[in-house]
């Protein structure tokens, strides 16, 4: 049997698991089925524990089948201070008088979208700043603070995050992203799931559905 993504805590007895797309509801934020995030204190805080300073217009996009492993971080453009002149502190969002020039916090730095891919697994204490772009089958290792776009299936680790190595050769890569498992039928999923967790490419290829 298929198993279900509308399930909020898809592992029995693990409360500290949850798929995404049942759990949020901010219109910003938009999840593909099944990717789960895992954290043992408040795993259904993930809107505002874990995605901060998110007041829009930009949005968080995170594809199928990603994992995100405790204590992610995504530092959304709302974090962002006016940078060109002599101070960053934002005056008018302190009140009194001082909100009479909120006018100078109209043109922030915006990065744009964050997005994940599908198939992205980032690790324990990553954390994501503003407008970065992860390719699918990407991995970032735990503790790392990714600053810059991350090419897809690439192991990045570090503060700022580097490549640390490509999980396939560009030929494979190209594959990869050609065959686009994640976007097969659930169904056709489930026949093929250990194909698709440790089968070659060639293997990935031979299941596509027709």
């Amino acid at each position: 049997m298929t198993a279900d993504p509308t399930v909020l805590h898809p592992m029995a007895g693990q409360p500290r698991v949850v798929l995404l797309r049942p759990l949020v509801t901010s219109p910003l934020i938009e999840v593909g089925e099944f990717s789960y995030y895992d954290d043992p204190d408040d795993a259904t805080g993930f809107e505002t524990r874990n995605v901060l300073y998110h007041y829009g217009p930009e949005k968080l996009i995170i594809g199928r089948f990603c994992a995100l492993a405790t204590g992610v971080r995504f530092i959304m453009n709302g974090a962002n201070h006016q940078m060109d002149g002599p101070s960053t502190f934002p005056f008018p969002s302190m009140g009194g008088d001082w909100s009479r020039h909120v006018d100078l916090l109209i043109d922030l730095p915006n990065r744009g979208d964050t997005v994940l891919g599908n198939d992205v697994w980032l690790g324990y204490g990553v954390t994501v700043m503003p407008g970065v772009r992860i390719g699918h089958g990407a991995i970032v290792a735990a503790g790392s603070v990714v600053t810059s776009d991350v090419p897809d299936y690439t192991i990045v680790g570090g503060n700022p995050a580097r490549p640390i190595r490509k999980r396939f050769s560009d030929e494979d890569i190209a594959r990869l992203l050609a065959v686009a498992w994640w976007d097969w039928p659930a169904e056709h999923i489930t026949a093929h799931i250990r194909t698709i967790m440790s089968g070659s490419v060639a293997d990935l290829e031979a299941a596509a559905p027709a």
